[in-house]
């Protein structure tokens, strides 16, 4: 916790309540962090279903068990209705006080850093209605000291009244690949472009995103920034022994570390895991391709060729796992620590996306000095460099190719593999700390220098 108090500086929580991680989470997390270096007070909004309480250990349970009782469905009902016509006015967040009473150890990794824990109850969902049916955006009031900035993670249609509000735009794949995403494109620019005149400032996480933001919402240049985003993984998890890691993969799927090839992320046409797989049996390499991720939406589509009657021999294991002929392993999740490992004793990580605003898996990949074959397009080149070989995502054969070349040429991948951390450094917790730092600054916000940030105290269980 912050001992002097500096900026009072608040980010939503709206991707940080999910149950598993998000490359925004991931974003979110960051961030709280890189204004903790700042000397920041650092204030969280979340939007939980937790109902209103009195009583401060109440709110303190219910924000990590929201089903500490809800009221009957009529009353819920009148609520709603009532929200919904007062929404002009606004909704009031109440401050939920973290006496470390519940002990939520298991949450540690989750959490953002914070001073502050605030939540007004399903306040993001509540946003979205009043936008679809006012066409604004909902004001949210934070009792007492109002904060000196409020940084939104996430193109969200709310704002804190008698601040400066900032706004996250990580991209803009609705407009630029609209088959990809189940979003409503009419409302999407809409929400963005509205964003784009009202806020204080737009920040994004690459020169990819940020010409997309200045031509296709017509932003000028001179009010968004690219601080593209920090790397972090914990020393803890980089550290385990290599054969460590070796036998930990071993152990959970009978896999040898070098022997085989890794895809996380979500499972959707963005990813273009269709034509990885394609271009992965079509290499003929040996050892399984690994792929974990969530099915999302067209998932189905992206997988079919694992159950082409042609090529699969398919054995259910455990209701999560799912292998071919060919060894193509599907995991649906797999917990951090874990996927570090995975990452660390993958021969190389194949990270074929569409498009992609930042790309976190390559730059993760490599800052574990795993090798990396990614994409020509959108922010990949400026974020990898030439510590990773990029292709053409749509053309096959040049992903067969890439694949091929890793696999049989030794020498490349012990380059990728030093190049990948020396890359990885140039977006380091410390560089991000510097970059935000220049982006408040220009904003009047007072920053006091980058430093280590204090644990919260939630970590410091």
């Amino acid at each position: 916790m912050s001992t002097d108090a500096g900026p009072r500086v608040f980010l939503d929580g709206f991707n940080l309540a999910l149950h598993q991680g998000t490359g925004v989470a991931t974003y979110a997390r960051n961030l709280s962090f890189g204004m903790a270096r700042l000397g920041f007070e650092v204030g969280v909004l979340y939007g939980t279903r937790a109902a209103h309480s009195r009583d401060p250990l109440i709110r303190e349970i219910a924000f990590f068990d929201e089903r500490v009782g809800e009221p009957s469905k009529w009353l819920q009902a009148v609520r709603r209705g009532y929200r919904m016509a007062s929404s002009p006015v606004g909704e009031m967040a109440e401050r939920v006080p973290m006496s470390g009473t519940v002990i939520a150890t298991t949450f540690r990794d989750r959490l953002p850093y914070y001073d502050e824990i605030w939540n007004a109850r399903e306040v993001f969902q509540q946003a979205h209605a009043h936008f679809q049916v006012m066409r604004g955006l909902l004001p949210v009031r934070i009792r007492g000291r109002r904060p000196d900035l409020m940084h939104w993670t996430y193109p969200l249609p709310i704002t804190v009244p008698g601040t400066r509000n900032i706004y996250t735009l990580h991209d803009l794949v609705p407009l630029r690949l609209p088959y990809t995403t189940l979003d409503n494109k009419r409302r999407y620019f809409r929400l963005n472009r509205l964003l784009g005149q009202r806020a204080d400032h737009i920040v994004t996480v690459s020169e990819a995103s940020k010409r997309d933001i200045v031509s296709l919402l017509g932003v000028p240049e001179e009010r968004v920034t690219n601080t593209w985003q920090a790397v972090d993984i914990p020393r803890k998890f980089i550290e385990v022994p290599m054969p460590a890691v070796a036998a930990e993969v071993e152990g959970s799927f009978g896999l040898t570390a070098g022997q085989y090839w890794l895809f996380f992320g979500a499972i959707e046409p963005k990813k273009n895991v269709g034509r990885m797989i394609q271009a992965f049996l079509a290499s003929n390499v040996d050892g399984p391709l690994v792929i974990v991720g969530k099915k999302a939406w067209k998932s189905d589509q992206e997988l079919r060729l694992m159950f082409d009657d042609h090529i699969r021999t398919m054995v259910l294991e455990g209701g999560t796992t799912l292998r071919t002929r060919r060894k193509i392993i599907l995991l649906d999740y797999a917990p951090f620590r874990l996927l570090v490992n995975l990452i660390r004793g993958a021969r190389a990580v194949l990270f074929p996306s569409l498009y992609e605003g930042f790309g976190l898996p390559a730059l993760e990949a490599m800052l574990l000095g795993t090798p990396v074959i990614t994409s020509n397009t959108a922010s990949m080149p400026e974020v990898v460099g030439d510590a990773a070989l990029t292709v053409d995502p749509y053309d096959i054969s040049a992903l067969v190719q890439a694949i091929q070349a890793v696999d049989g040429d030794p020498a490349l991948r012990a380059r990728l593999a030093e190049a990948g951390p020396r890359r990885a450094a140039l977006f380091s917790p410390e560089r991000y700390a510097e970059r935000l730092a220049a982006l408040y600054s220009r904003l009047g916000i007072p920053v006091a220098g980058p430093a280590d940030a204090a644990p919260s105290r939630l970590a410091a269980e």
